[in-house]
């Protein structure tokens, strides 16, 4: 997937654990996981809006757009050749 959950780094960062975390967002310490995993398959903007808010960060912070990991432009790329 070519997005890429960046919420170690800003936890790191903020000297944050996941289990503080989501205490504060009310978030279950599962479902941070999973995001913090990068198994996630979506995430809802409240959800995004309160991570943000409470770790003081822009969304751009802890999502992170990695074209290399996509695969669809070197696909898209091959059948255009």
């Amino acid at each position: 997937m070519a997005i890429r959950v960046t919420l170690d780094r800003v936890l790191l960062e903020r000297r944050m654990s996941l289990t503080e975390l989501s205490d504060r967002v009310g978030v279950t310490l599962a479902n941070l996981s999973i995001l913090k995993t990068g198994k996630a398959k979506a995430v809802r903007f409240s959800t995004l809006e309160s991570l943000c808010r409470e770790l003081n960060c822009q969304p751009g912070d802890i999502l992170v757009f990695d074209e290399e990991e996509d695969g669809t432009a070197a696909k898209g790329d091959e059948e255009a050749a």
